[in-house]
């Protein structure tokens, strides 16, 4: 009979340099300088935010190799995230690191109960995009060399200073700090409950910026149908470079709809948080930019799936928040992309990114290219350890 070895390779790999030996959890509270508030906020739906409670998933294995992976949540649901993941955590101990596919199904697993989208897979992704930084340090390679780039550099803009808690005086000095810094484009929020106020915001920015960069606008799903295809209309003298979230993130339809009848193109995707629910978005025609987030989608491996079928459809892709995991996942789509510029997460990290006409330069630092900062583990609530640091 044949020899069976299964047993004998899984006891192999744990005990190899290649195994992961410590998994180490930290809850990171990310205060805010002053409260944001979005169309959201002024429908009463929710509270001005004040911080950004943050997941960070920290990896080693036997032979000393590292992985820096993060999650966040805003508003509620960080809690939830670290206790989903302190109870999963313990599955990665002896597994080869390079298997990440494998683990992610294994976690997912571990946690089946709770479902495979929303708060447990937004655990899982920290844990799934430090084993792709680990993987890309491995090698030497920036993760998106590690990824096959298509460019060096990304189209940025900056959603920052273009809040509607911000006076417009506030959003007109912020398009000339953003162009100044070298930002490629100019969001600012609409769904506002006046509809005139939003058209009188948008005709400042518009006004101010001239044509010198690229303008987007985002209602964070505050319209209904029919608001939409009106303001959508409405909009359509600025030549924006889309429209995000006009509708409930949901309503594929309604933003097919959309989509077939405007000129100004559409994007949405950043609410999701499964990749079933942005094939949706694609099977329907819904979108023209798809805005996945890796984080909330479970990680870098599901974005890829994500990403892999936009491609199939020659939609365009704009990754939500976190540019310091976007920016390398863009740089490996075919389509010119853009990434969302929030300095917010600046005091988290020892490094920072550049700038450049208009793009973000992708850091040729192995993995993410990022460390933690002193500050970052000040604000640290509470964190767990599992297995033992070599």
């Amino acid at each position: 009979m044949p020899h069976d070895t299964s047993s004998t390779r899984i006891e192999s790999t744990a005990m190899s340099g290649n195994g992961i030996a410590w998994v180490k959890l930290s809850a990171i509270h990310l205060p805010l300088k002053t409260p944001i508030s979005d169309a959201k906020v002024l429908t009463g739906r929710q509270k001005p935010l004040t911080e950004v409670a943050f997941l960070f998933v920290e990896i080693q294995t036997r032979d000393g190799h590292s992985g820096l992976g993060f999650s966040y949540s805003k508003r509620a649901g960080g809690p939830g995230q670290f206790e989903h993941a302190k109870e999963i955590a313990a599955t990665l101990i002896g597994e080869d690191p390079n298997d990440i596919a494998k683990i992610w199904l294994k976690l997912c697993w571990a946690g089946a109960s709770v479902g495979r989208s929303g708060l447990a897979v937004q655990a899982i992704a920290a844990f799934d995009i430090a084993l792709w930084d680990l993987k890309a340090k491995r090698a030497g390679l920036s993760l998106a060399k590690l990824l096959g780039a298509h460019r060096d550099a990304v189209q940025c803009y900056n959603t920052s200073g273009g809040f509607l808690s911000s006076s417009i005086d506030e959003i007109l000095d912020n398009v000339e700090q953003s162009i100044e810094a070298g930002i490629g484009g100019i969001k600012i929020k609409v769904g506002h409950p006046d509809a005139a106020t939003d058209i009188k915001r948008v005709e400042a920015v518009h006004r101010r910026i001239d044509g010198r960069v690229a303008m987007m606008v985002d209602a964070n799903q505050q319209w209904d149908r029919p608001s939409a295809m009106r303001m959508g209309r409405r909009l359509e003298q600025y030549d924006l470079t889309w429209i995000e979230e006009p509708l409930d993130a949901y309503d594929a339809e309604g933003h097919a709809a959309l989509a077939a009848q405007l000129d100004t193109p559409i994007a949405t995707g950043e609410m999701l948080t499964s990749v079933l629910e942005h094939v949706s978005l694609i099977d329907n025609k819904s979108v023209d930019f798809i805005q996945p987030d890796a984080p909330r989608v479970g990680g870098i491996t599901p974005f890829l799936k994500i990403c892999s079928l936009a491609e199939a459809k020659k939609l365009r892709l704009a990754p939500h928040f976190a540019m310091e995991i976007h920016l390398h996942l863009a740089a490996a789509y075919e389509l010119d992309p853009w990434v969302e510029h929030f300095d917010w997460l600046d005091p988290l990290f020892n490094e920072r990114l550049e700038i450049s006409d208009g793009r973000m330069i992708v850091p040729t630092r192995p993995g993410l290219g990022f460390t933690l900062s002193e500050q970052a583990r000040k604000w640290i609530r509470v964190e767990a350890e599992f297995g033992e640091r070599p």
